[in-house]
């Protein structure tokens, strides 16, 4: 049995039904039952709040390995996942962490994620860590700004990363849980594709059919407006100024071969990704 945290969310929808297609038993945990419609149905429901670990015995009874996803900046969550775990003799955690982790000095993003990578390895339980770098579906994040005036906002000019596509994420996570060797490993994953935030908003234009352009930040508030156009809480957007400046200074770029080491194919391409949310950019949302 295979439980699956965060399951309602982009990276573990796509694992679960990865997981179903590979005829896994699979475990959802659920605060609303309501919200995991469309997932498949031979998949079992498990209803718990990772913030409340009396939630939490049920739930993971009878569960081999765990994915876990915690949203957020805290490490509560982490903890009280990876206790239920240990208690309930779990054999294998699979967590996603960030890339974050790798930088040197680590930002404060980092700094968030390796404190829950701690809380998992201090539970005596196996842990696989899956680190990925920017999601393609940040994308998403610039239409406020698309549809007020067909731009989007850069925060990193000359700087380059490799944005991966969340079903990568979730094919890895699917590679790992049903597979052996894993235990102790941490992989760090990109797509294949080095990108500034002008390149890639080029490939959004064509995919789309829309001349968009683009204009840098001038503002830390922009900065921030950039990745949350609703704002954010200031612990975190002091986080997201920070990073981006460590983005910016990066004109090379950092991108792995993980996904198509481990998956056997090679990672999703960002036209690729454009192309399937295209009805997303619509100039008439809804029609």
């Amino acid at each position: 049995m295979l439980l699956v945290t965060g399951a309602t969310g982009n990276i573990g929808r796509d694992l679960v039904r990865e997981l179903d297609a590979r005829g896994a038993d699979v475990r959802i945990l659920v605060r609303d039952p309501a919200r995991a419609a469309g997932l498949p149905a031979r998949a079992e429901r498990a209803v718990g709040d990772l913030d409340d670990p009396a939630t939490l015995p049920a739930a993971f009874r009878g569960a081999e390995r765990l994915f876990l996803l915690t949203p957020g900046i805290g490490t509560a969550q982490a903890a009280h996942a990876a206790a239920a775990a240990r208690d309930a003799g779990v054999r294998h955690i699979v967590l996603l962490s960030s890339t974050n982790v790798l930088g040197d000095p680590m930002p404060a993003m980092g700094r968030w994620h390796h404190e829950r990578e701690e809380a998992v390895r201090a539970s005596g339980v196996p842990v696989t860590i899956l680190r990925p770098g920017g999601f393609m579906l940040n994308a998403l994040e610039w239409l406020p700004t698309i549809r007020e005036g067909g731009y989007v906002l850069d925060p990193v000019g000359p700087g380059r990363f490799a944005p991966i596509d969340t079903a990568d994420i979730a094919a890895v996570a699917a590679t790992v849980l049903t597979g052996d060797g894993h235990e102790g490993e941490a992989y760090a994953l990109t797509g294949d594709e080095l990108f500034t935030v002008a390149e890639q908003v080029a490939v959004l234009s064509r995919a789309i059919g829309r001349d968009l352009h683009v204009r840098e930040v001038r503002t830390p508030e922009e900065a921030v407006r950039a990745r949350f156009p609703f704002g954010a809480p200031p612990a975190l957007a002091e986080a997201l100024v920070e990073g981006f400046a460590l983005m910016r200074a990066d004109t090379t770029g950092f991108r792995t071969d993980t996904v198509e080491r481990l998956t056997g194919r090679a990672p999703r391409t960002f036209a690729d990704w454009c192309a399937r949310n295209a009805a997303a950019f619509s100039e008439n949302p809804g029609a």
